[in-house]
């Protein structure tokens, strides 16, 4: 089959690989869409998979065409989105809640072949069922909806929180939609980018600008989101949060970002300072929020690219270009 293949550091091609054959427990899809993602270009750059090479692709959904002998809860023909989350189920973290901590995290698209291919391999316990009014290649933004659902699971944003985010990607535009429908009193969004910011504008965010000195909120914001990984977004963030305020680290950073703190400030002002790490205990409620029109996929997907073109989508998702860029292994 086609696929996707992240050879060695900074260099992705198309090439053809074996077809995958399921587990007992496992089904393969056919995948209808792979969304790129942060993670991508982290894994381009030698960073977060064990090895290279590897097929990368951990947002994608499609159809079940094959089946383990132990599975009877999926047939063929059954649509799914896949959590790509692969947790040990035995470790300490797993054992207290923790399974996105795990001690042997793994994930498929990252440590396993992943959707960046026509067809991809998944336990069966990791497949979300589709209604039938949702589009299976829209359904690729339920894994990237997922993280942002653990995200405000860690904020645990009370009502009528004032909300800064740094970054209108898809993520940030992701978090802008949940703080929303989470009883924020207002949502403001900075980012360098005009076009990015005009997208927020149209999801009716409070304020959009390029920095938050544009804004008019002098004691700060309630929540801090970061959505970059960019460090210069980061150290301004961690300036804006407000008395007995919350920052989330949510973008990722490359391994070697580094921020400074104010120790005395954090105490002296009660500040919490906390990350959120991928999915956890999410990506069904994610896949209900998605079924329910959370998001509007019209808006947020601005590229579908041929499988063929996958390094060139990787050259424009690297660039900041458009907003949520899928790849269609079918197309």
């Amino acid at each position: 089959m086609k696929a996707a293949v992240i050879e060695s550091v900074g260099k992705a091609v198309v090439t053809e690989v074996p077809d995958p054959t399921p587990g007992p427990r496992q089904v393969v899809v056919e995948v209808a869409a792979c969304g790129l993602c942060g993670t991508d270009l982290h894994i381009l750059q030698g960073e977060f998979a064990p090895r290279l090479p590897i097929v990368p692709g951990h947002e994608f959904a499609g159809t079940v065409v094959g089946v383990g002998t132990q599975v009877t809860e999926l047939s063929a023909g059954d649509r799914v989105a896949v959590d790509p989350s692969l947790y040990c189920h035995e470790c300490r973290y797993c054992r207290t809640g923790h399974s996105n901590l795990c001690e042997r995290w793994a994930a498929i698209g990252v440590t396993t072949a992943g959707g960046a291919a026509r067809y991809a391999v998944a336990p069966a316990a990791n497949c979300v069922r589709l209604p039938g009014h949702i589009s299976t290649e829209d359904a690729a933004l339920i894994e990237p909806l997922s993280c942002a659902v653990r995200g405000y699971d860690v904020l645990r944003s009370r009502l009528g929180a004032h909300v800064l985010v740094y970054g209108a990607g898809t993520m940030g535009l992701m978090m802008l939609e949940l703080a929303k429908r989470t009883g924020a009193a207002s949502v403001d969004v900075v980012d360098v980018n005009p076009s990015r910011l005009e997208t927020a504008r149209r999801l009716g965010v409070s304020a959009a600008a390029t920095t938050p000195d544009e804004l008019d909120r002098p004691q700060g914001w309630d929540v801090v989101v970061d959505a970059t990984g960019n460090a210069a977004a980061i150290q301004d963030g961690l300036d804006r949060v407000a008395k007995a305020g919350t920052f989330l680290q949510f973008g990722v950073a490359d391994y070697a970002t580094r921020v400074t703190i104010d120790p005395y400030r954090i105490y002296n002002q009660e500040i919490t300072i906390t990350g959120s790490m991928a999915v956890l205990h999410s990506f069904e409620r994610a896949a209900e929020l998605f079924a329910n029109g959370v998001l509007d996929p019209e808006i947020l997907i601005s590229d579908r690219i041929p499988l063929d073109r996958y390094p060139e989508a990787l050259a424009r998702f690297a660039a900041g270009e458009g907003r949520k860029i899928v790849v269609v292994p079918g197309a």
